[in-house]
Order: C-alpha cells, then structure tokens, then sequence
C-alpha cells in the first residue's frame, strides 16, 4: 500500500487527521474530507478504483500494522470492550472527559466505571503520574492501555499500585496473558472532581431526585449553590447517582453501530449517530473516490 518506502515517517501528521471528528462530519454531509484525498493519493494504489469505505479500510488495516496511534486504540478498546465484552444497551463509554488537569481517553461505565488512559507506541509516560492521580479524584478503577513494549517499562513502576495495566498485543488484541488487573481505589474521590463532570441537567437531576427540589439562588450564584446541596449528598451515594447520569450520554442504538465500518464505529459512536445519519454515511462511503 505504502508506495514510496519513507513515506509513513514524513505523512504521520495526515493520518492524525484522517479518523477525527471534523472527518466524520465531513462524511456525514457527503463532502470529501481533505484528509482522506490526501491519504489516499499518499498511500492507495489507483484510488479511483475504490469506494470511499474501502480506502478508509485499507488505511485502518495499514494504521493496524504500521501506525497504531490514539484513535487506533481507542476505536478498538470500543470493539473489543463496549461491543465485544459487554452490551452497549447496559454500557456506555466516553471520550476526552476532562478531570482536573488531565483528559480521560476513554471511560468505560457498567455496573463500574473504568478509566482507560491509553499510551501507544508513539507516546511517552512523562504525564502519566499526574494523570492517574486526577483520574482518581473522579473514579475508583483506573487502568493504563499501552503495547507490549509499554508494558515492560510500567509493569514495576505500576507494580505496588491499584492501577491495572491492559496490552494491545501485535495481533491488536486485548491480551488475556500480559496484563495488571486494576484493584478499586476510592480513597481520592472527592465531591468536587465529581460535581466537575456534570452538565447542568445531570447535577440538576441528581439534586431534585435527592431533595425533591432545586437551589433557590439567582443565575450568578446557582452553580455554587447546587455544588454546595451536592457536597452534602454521601459521597459513596453521590458516586453511584453520578455513574448514573453519565451512564445516559451516548444512546446509540445497536443497528446503527453495527452497520457502521469497523474503522468508524468509535466516530459513530460518540458522535450519537443517528438512523437517518447512518443511512447517509453508508450510502456516501459506498460511492466510487472522486479525489
């Protein structure tokens, strides 16, 4: 596929650009996204002759060889997790959920809530303390999904900690064999990390069903006034109402996930896609390249 023998190295950026969300909406409303003609006249072999979905696969299988970046992981952590492993009618995942000074890749809520920070072959750990400790100011099971090389650096480091480590082997699974199952750490959850990943609606829910009323206060104070009624909630109780309202985002329903291409399916996911969305991109992904 590669047709010139360096090109990988000097085109990084624009596979970057490939699988993201200004992408996806480019697809959504038949437009040809400049990043996908520039990939595929870099990377595909008489592009012409192909369908839109069929270049997007071929680069998806290419990243799965060669160039397994963020999107990479996080797409299959969505089809092997969420898809695989569990019911997206019980499960809901999230993406870049902002908690403290960090940003969660990816957070996985059932009957628990998982962090999945991932680190890729491409990245360093320089943040990666900083990290683990916002994320637990928020939730109680935190893991780090890196590749094998990864995990011979952090299996001592993480060694004496609750935090699980997950690889993605070669063979872009999940391994069952190299791994750190992550042990529930409570200890830093706090009501104001928690309180931070409310919308409005969400901590408005919480309040009424727990007090059967709203903060009386004037717009400028209402979002001190609601966090101060939240505070006085039980943390452990706050927790569980918190997973609940977060567990609600993300109402995708299986036939529109499942018809979606498997290089898409984390796009379609958390953009919320919708029947008549679904039905647009598959008849857009499925016309002749035009450059």
């Amino acid at each position: 596929m590669n047709k010139g023998g360096h090109r990988l190295t000097t085109n990084n950026a624009i596979i970057n650009k490939l699988f993201t969300q200004n992408m996806f909406k480019d697809l959504l409303n038949h437009r040809t996204p400049p990043a996908l003609t520039q990939v595929a006249q870099q990377y595909i072999p008489s592009p012409e002759a192909l369908s839109y979905g069929e270049i997007l696969s071929q680069m998806y299988q290419f990243m799965s060889q060669t160039y397994r970046n963020e999107y990479f992981y996080q797409n299959t952590l969505l089809m092997k997790l969420l898809l695989g492993k569990h019911s997206i009618h019980t499960t809901t995942a999230l993406t870049q959920v902002p908690i403290g000074n960090s940003i969660a890749d990816f957070v996985l809520i059932n009957g628990k809530a998982v962090v999945y920070e991932i680190k890729t072959e491409l990245d360093t750990f320089n943040r990666l303390r900083g990290q683990l400790e916002d994320y637990y100011k928020a939730f109680d099971h935190v893991c780090v999904v890196t590749s094998e090389s990864g995990f011979s650096k952090l299996k001592s480091e993480l060694a004496d900690t609750p935090v699980g480590i997950y690889v993605l082997n070669k063979q872009n699974r999940l391994s069952n064999k190299i791994k750190k199952d992550p042990i529930r750490d409570a200890s830093s959850v706090n009501h104001r990390s928690l309180f931070s990943l409310l919308r409005k609606k969400e901590y408005e829910s919480i309040l009424f069903a727990y007090y059967g009323e709203l903060p009386s206060a004037t717009p400028v104070f209402y979002y001190d006034a609601s966090y101060a009624r939240f505070a006085e909630i039980p943390l452990d109780e706050a927790y569980v109402r918190v997973l609940n309202e977060l567990k609600k985002r993300n109402r995708v329903e299986k036939d529109d996930i499942s018809e979606i291409p498997d290089s898409l399916k984390s796009l379609a996911y958390f953009a919320n896609i919708s029947t008549k969305e679904r039905l647009l991109l598959c008849e857009y992904l499925s016309q002749q390249f035009r450059g």
